[in-house]
Order: structure tokens, then C-alpha cells, then sequence
């Protein structure tokens, strides 16, 4: 809620009526005098905000799921949350909150929202992508019902049928059969990120190579299916790249840009949108915020930018 000042004064009249309402009631034709109770200035407008949306994640991330395993699972249901719980917990609206589940790849388990731990969100898609391969599927046509009774004896479907919705799109053909078409920008950006995780830096050439190599054949690696997960240091001697997830930085636009001037004194805008482009309210530009937060200059014929204060 934002307050607005307003150059009509408002008056608090007990028992006013508006012109609407003495049209339903012709009797009341008089001119009455009255006294005014009070008088405003401003007034309260609701504004939209941007959901508040980093604790949701952070709070799944304290008890990730990480199998059906015997005893792995038994955790509290104080660390389990549901739609209810999280709605509590968390400023944004029911929908924009679903999204967002939707976007992290959450899932419901005994009706409690649960992210899969990393590794074994790996291998789940491992599972699906050998698959694939000794089958001579096409990614654009996996058979559900084939994957299910395939890979059943070793995970549990509800989580097979999971990671089909998450890397890829659900359709049904014309016999009524369920397939999906797997998302190669999303097993790729997976792929780079267990081969990142654990590396402070990765030489650039080095991990393009092993990457490819890393992904099921016939996908493609690109650099720009990185973009909010990896940076790529390109002044650097030789090139490196190294692990930057856009969800581990402040949800502040201000602590924002003081992270990621920390991490790099100047900015090309190719770099740094993929990492503010989250914090753009409604009708805002990526241009907006960096002319607020960021002061440009040109640098052997391209346009960074710096920061506006000093980084400590």
C-alpha cells in the first residue's frame, strides 16, 4: 500500500449519499446541512509489488527430497511444507506462488511441496536419457506408459512421470497414446551445472568440450542455455566460466548490484540482464534499472557498466 497525495480535499460527511444513490430515492429531494466530520489530503492506493519468492525455494532446500531409500525420508513434517503452510510463509499471491513452484521444478510427495536434492534429480534423468538411447527414441516422442513400466523397478513413477513433466512437454496422439518431447536447453543447463558445481573455475574450452560430451547424443551445447546459471569470464587468460545462479543472489534490487559488482567491477548488459532481469517491476526495462543502480561508460568500443556508489 503506497500513500498518495490528491489537490481536492476529501470530507468525511456522516451519512452521505451519492448522486447514485439519491437517483434509486426520488423522496429525499431537499437540500440538508450537515456537519463535516473530517477532511483528508492523501489517500491509500494498492499497488502491485513483485512477489517475494526466494524464501519459498530456501525453505524447501532445508529438507530436499533425496529418494524413497529406507530411512533417508523420515525426516519431521515441521521441515515439510503445504500450499497452506508456504502461503503463510510466503508474500505473493496463490498463483504467482504455483508458478514458482512450477519453475523450480517442486513437486507434491504425501502432499507436502518437496524439491529433489540435485544429485539424484541427475539421476532420475540419467535413468530417462539411457533410456532413450538403447530404445532409438526420438526426443521429440517418448512414450510415457513405456518409461513408467521400463524404469518402475528402479524408481518410483510418480518421480519418473516427474522429471517427463519437468524437462519436457506432455502431449497425446491421435491413438489417445501419452508421450513428451524433451526440453534440450533444460538437460543441457543441467548437465553444465553437476559439471560446475563442484569447480571453483572451469577452463572455458575445456568444459565446452566435456560438456558436449556429457549430454545424450544428439544434443546440442550452447552457451546461451547458461544464461542465469553461468558466467563466462572472457578477460581472463585463458577464458574460464564458472558456476552463478541468478536464485543464490539478494532478492534487493540494491544488495543486487552490490553482489554482482563484487563479483565484477564493470558489466557488459549482455552479462548482467540475465541476473536482473527478476527484478524488473511491471512495464520496467532492464535499461531502467541499470540507469537507477549502474553508470555507464564505454570501454575499447563497448558500453559497461559500473556501479553508481562505492563497493566496500
Amino acid at each position: 500500500m503506497k500513500i498518495a497525495d490528491t489537490s481536492n480535499m476529501l470530507l468525511f460527511i456522516p451519512g452521505c449519499k451519492t448522486p447514485e444513490q439519491l437517483l434509486t430515492d426520488q423522496t429525499l429531494c431537499n437540500i440538508f446541512h450537515t456537519q463535516v466530520a473530517g477532511f483528508a489530503n492523501n489517500y491509500w492506493e494498492l499497488r502491485r509489488c513483485r512477489p517475494k519468492l526466494k524464501k519459498l525455494k530456501k525453505l524447501l532446500s532445508e529438507n530436499p527430497y533425496e529418494g524413497p531409500d529406507i530411512g533417508k525420508d523420515q525426516s519431521s513434517a515441521d521441515s515439510k511444507y503445504t500450499t497452506e503452510d508456504l502461503l503463510e510463509h510466503i508474500q505473493a499471491s496463490e498463483e504467482e506462488m504455483l508458478h514458482y513452484l512450477q519453475v523450480i521444478n517442486a513437486c507434491k510427495i504425501e502432499g507436502y511441496w518437496r524439491i529433489l536434492e540435485f544429485d539424484y534429480e541427475v539421476k532420475l534423468v540419467n535413468h530417462i536419457t539411457q533410456l532413450i538411447d538403447s530404445e532409438s527414441w526420438s526426443f521429440s516422442k517418448i512414450p510415457l506408459n513405456v518409461c513408467l513400466q521400463e524404469l518402475g523397478p528402479l524408481e518410483p513413477k510418480e518421480m519418473i512421470e516427474h522429471i517427463l513433466l519437468s524437462y519436457g512437454k506432455k502431449y497425446t496422439d491421435e491413438a489417445g497414446e501419452v508421450y513428451f518431447e524433451m526440453n534440450e536447453d533444460k538437460i543441457c543447463r543441467t548437465t553444465a551445472q553437476m559439471l560446475l558445481q563442484n569447480a571453483v573455475k572451469f577452463n572455458l574450452s575445456e568444459f565446452q568440450e566435456v560438456w558436449q560430451q556429457s549430454v545424450p547424443e544428439g544434443m546440442t551445447t550452447r552457451l546461451d542455455q547458461l544464461k542465469g546459471l553461468a558466467l563466462v569470464d572472457r578477460h581472463s587468460r585463458p577464458q574460464t566460466i564458472f558456476l552463478l545462479k541468478v536464485e543464490d543472489l539478494p532478492e534487493d534490487n540494491q544488495e543486487r548490484f552490490n553482489s554482482l559488482f563484487h563479483i565484477w567491477e564493470k558489466w557488459t548488459e549482455a552479462d548482467i540482464t540475465p541476473y536482473i532481469q527478476d527484478l524488473c517491476a511491471e512495464k520496467q526495462t532492464v535499461g531502467a534499472l541499470l540507469t537507477k543502480y549502474a553508470r555507464s561508460s564505454m570501454q575499447n568500443g563497448v558500453k559497461v557498466y559500473n556501479s553508481r556508489r562505492p563497493i566496500s
